[in-house]
C-alpha cells in the first residue's frame, strides 16, 4: 500500500479532471435532451437514472483500472481475446436487433449490454500484447497475424450490421502498427487498397440506408426530408446556438425534438445549441487535451506494451470524437458512433472510462518508484 500511495503522486490529476469534466457535461446534456415532454420512451427519470448508474459503474471500473498494474493484463491477453470473441458470437446467437444493428444482449432486470464496446478495449489490450512481443514488422508476412487478430472481431461486428463500430478497428490497427514499427509504405498500400475497393463496397456490401447516408454527405439539403433530415436539423441546432448558446433547456431544436437521437448520436448538437460556440469549443478543447496527454503518456511509457496500449485506446477515442462531431457538422457520414463520455449509453460510457483508467495507469507507472 505504501507503493500505491507513492504511485498516486504520479497520477495525472489534470487529465483525470478533464475526463470527469467531460462526464459532467455529458450528464448535463443527457439531462437536457431527455425531458419527458419531448422524448417518447421510458421517460426522463429512467434515462437519466440509467446514465447515472452507468457513470457510477464506469467510475468504479476506471478506479480498478488505475489501481491494478496495467502490466498484469499483458499476461491475460489470450483469455481476454477469446472472451471478446465469445461475447460477439453470443450477440449473433442471442442478441436483438435495434435500429438495424444486432448489437445488444438483454440481461433481464439488469438491462441491455452492447458487447462490442467492451470488445474494442479488450482487442486493444490483446493487440498491444502481441505487438509488444513481435519486434520485427518489416515484412508483409509479419503483419498477417496482427491483421487477422483484428479482422476476426471486426468481421463478427460486421455480421451484427454495425459498420461504424467495425470501422473503428481499422483506425486502431493502423495507429498501433505504425507505432509498433510497421513500414509506412505498407500502411499506405493498405489505405490505397481500401480506397480502390470502395466502389465495390458501396454497391455490393453496404445496405441501402448506408448508401443513402454517404450520398447525404455531399448534399444534405437535397435529402433533408429523408436520410439527411437528422444531419440538417443537427446543423441548424449548432448554428442557432451562435456564440453563447440559448441556455440549458432552452434550445428549440433540442426541446421540441427536431433532432432525432439527440441524446445519443447527435448529442453534440445539444451542446452546440444550448451552450453555443464557446461551450462546444470548450468540449473540443477537453478532447484535444485528452488526446495530447495520451500521446505524451505513450511517449514516456516505461515499456513497449504500455505505449502500444495507450496508442490503441487513444485511437478508439479519437476515431469516435472525429466521426461523431463530424457527422453532427455534416462532414462525415452518419455511422451511429457515440461521443465519448457524453452520449447516452452505459456500455460505451463504462468502456470509455475503463480506457481512461488504463491510460492514467500507464502514465502513473511511467517510471520506477524511488525510495
Amino acid at each position: 500500500m505504501i507503493i500505491e500511495k507513492r504511485l498516486l503522486r504520479n497520477l495525472d490529476y489534470p487529465l483525470l479532471a478533464t475526463v470527469l469534466g467531460l462526464l459532467a457535461v455529458g450528464l448535463l446534456a443527457v439531462y437536457s435532451a431527455t425531458q419527458p415532454a419531448r422524448l417518447g420512451g421510458p421517460g426522463f427519470n429512467a434515462l437519466v437514472l440509467r446514465q447515472v448508474v452507468g457513470a457510477a459503474t464506469g467510475l468504479l471500473a476506471m478506479a480498478v483500472m488505475i489501481v491494478v498494474d496495467y502490466r498484469v493484463w499483458e499476461k491475460w491477453t489470450t483469455p481476454l481475446y477469446i472472451f471478446s470473441l465469445l461475447l460477439l458470437v453470443a450477440v449473433l446467437v442471442l442478441g436483438r436487433e435495434v435500429n438495424g444493428s444486432k448489437s445488444w444482449l438483454y440481461l433481464g432486470p439488469l438491462g441491455s449490454f452492447q458487447p462490442s464496446e467492451l470488445v474494442k478495449v479488450l482487442v486493444v489490450v490483446g493487440l498491444a500484447g502481441m505487438l509488444a512481443e513481435k519486434r520485427d514488422l518489416s515484412t508483409p508476412r509479419s503483419l498477417v497475424l496482427p491483421v487477422l487478430f483484428v479482422a476476426v472481431p471486426m468481421m463478427l461486428i460486421l455480421l451484427e450490421k454495425d459498420l461504424g463500430t467495425a470501422l473503428v478497428f481499422v483506425g486502431v490497427l493502423l495507429a498501433m502498427l505504425l507505432v509498433a514499427g510497421a513500414p509506412i509504405r505498407y500502411l499506405l498500400w493498405a489505405i490505397g487498397a481500401g480506397v480502390a475497393a470502395s466502389p465495390l463496397v458501396f454497391f455490393f456490401v453496404l445496405q441501402p440506408y448506408q448508401r443513402a447516408r454517404l450520398l447525404v454527405l455531399f448534399n444534405p439539403q437535397a435529402y433533408q426530408l429523408q436520410a439527411g433530415y437528422n444531419v440538417v436539423q443537427a446543423m441548424i441546432a449548432i448554428g442557432s446556438g451562435r456564440l453563447f448558446g440559448k441556455g440549458l433547456f432552452s434550445g428549440s431544436q433540442t426541446q421540441l425534438n427536431f433532432v432525432p437521437e439527440h441524446h445519443t448520436d447527435f448529442i453534440f448538437s445539444v451542446i452546440g445549441e444550448e451552450f453555443g460556440f464557446l461551450g462546444a469549443a470548450a468540449v473540443l478543447a477537453g478532447y484535444f487535451y485528452l488526446i495530447w496527454k495520451g500521446i505524451q503518456i505513450a511517449g514516456e511509457a516505461r515499456d513497449r506494451f504500455g505505449a502500444l496500449l495507450v496508442v490503441g485506446l487513444e485511437s478508439i477515442l479519437l476515431v469516435h470524437i472525429v466521426v461523431n462531431v463530424g457527422m453532427n457538422l455534416g462532414v462525415v457520414p452518419v455511422t451511429g458512433i457515440p461521443l465519448p463520455f457524453i452520449s447516452y449509453g452505459s456500455s460505451a460510457l463504462v468502456s470509455n472510462l475503463m480506457a481512461a483508467g488504463l491510460i492514467l495507469n500507464v502514465g502513473m507507472r511511467r517510471q520506477k518508484i524511488l525510495f
